[in-house]
C-alpha cells in the first residue's frame, strides 16, 4: 500500500499482492480447520480401553478409532434395555435403583438421564440411560447390573383377550363394548403391547362399561345383544 502511494509500485502490482495475501489467508484457515478436525481430544483424563485403528490406517466419517474410559469422579452411566410398553412409561429424571454383581449387597440411587428414540437394531429393545447420583469405588467399564425404575407418571392400560380385538393393524384396532347391556358399540382402541395370552390397550376404553369378548366377529355397530349370565 505504501509503495503504491509513493508511486514506487503500480496499481496492478498492489492488486496482485493483495490477491496473493488473500489466497494465503484462505489456505491458512483451511489448514487450521483440518488440524482442528484431525486431532482426537479426550474431554477428561482416563485410559484407552481399546484401539480400533492403527497409525496410517484410513477410516471413514463416524468410525470409532479409540474407546476410552474417564478416570475420576465423573458420573457413570448404565444402559438398560426395556420393552416398548415400559419405555412409554419411563420419563427423563425418573428415579431408579441400580444393583451390580461386582458389588453384591449394595444398591445405588440413579435417575433416567436419556431415552433412546429408536429401538436397538440387534435386540429390538429400547435403551434407557441411567446415571448414578454418587460414584462408588470399584467401578469399571463393561460391568453388568440391573435396575429398578420407578416411573413418576403412571400409564393406565387394560388387558383384553385376543378374541375381543378386531381389525388389528400396528398399534390400532377395534373392540365392541356395551353401555346399556342391549346394544353393541364399535370403538377404536390403541394397542400398547401384545402379550402371550392377552393384549394391553392404552386408550379407547376409558368410558366403557362392559367389554364384549365373545362373538365380536358377528357384530356390527348398533347390533342388538343379550347378555347371558
Amino acid at each position: 500500500m505504501k509503495l503504491y502511494k509513493d508511486s514506487v509500485a503500480t496499481l496492478e502490482q498492489m492488486q496482485n499482492s493483495l490477491t496473493v495475501l488473500e489466497v494465503a489467508q484462505q489456505q491458512y484457515n483451511a489448514a487450521m480447520f483440518n488440524l482442528a478436525n484431525s486431532e482426537i481430544k479426550a474431554p477428561k483424563d482416563g485410559y484407552v480401553l481399546r484401539k480400533f485403528a492403527n497409525p496410517g490406517q484410513i477410516t471413514g466419517p463416524g468410525t470409532p478409532v479409540l474407546m476410552a474410559n474417564g478416570a475420576g469422579s465423573a458420573q457413570w452411566m448404565l444402559r438398560v434395555a426395556v420393552s416398548d410398553k415400559d419405555w412409554a412409561k419411563v420419563q427423563v429424571n425418573d428415579p431408579a435403583v441400580i444393583q451390580m454383581d461386582a458389588l453384591p449387597g449394595k444398591s445405588f440411587d440413579a435417575y433416567v438421564s436419556h431415552k433412546m428414540e429408536s429401538a436397538d437394531m440387534y435386540s429390538g429393545a429400547f435403551i434407557v440411560e441411567l446415571k448414578l447420583k454418587s460414584v462408588p469405588k470399584g467401578l469399571a467399564a463393561g460391568l453388568f447390573g440391573k435396575a429398578t425404575i420407578s416411573p413418576r407418571q403412571s400409564l393406565n392400560t387394560w388387558s383384553v383377550p385376543y378374541a375381543a380385538l378386531l381389525d388389528g393393524h400396528a398399534q390400532q384396532g377395534y373392540v365392541f363394548i356395551t353401555q346399556d347391556g342391549k346394544t353393541a358399540q364399535r370403538v377404536p382402541v390403541t394397542i400398547a403391547a401384545i402379550r402371550k395370552d392377552e393384549i394391553e390397550i392404552s386408550s379407547g376404553l376409558e368410558n366403557a362399561q362392559q367389554l364384549i369378548i365373545a362373538g365380536s366377529a358377528y357384530l356390527k355397530d348398533g347390533s342388538l345383544i343379550k347378555i347371558i349370565p
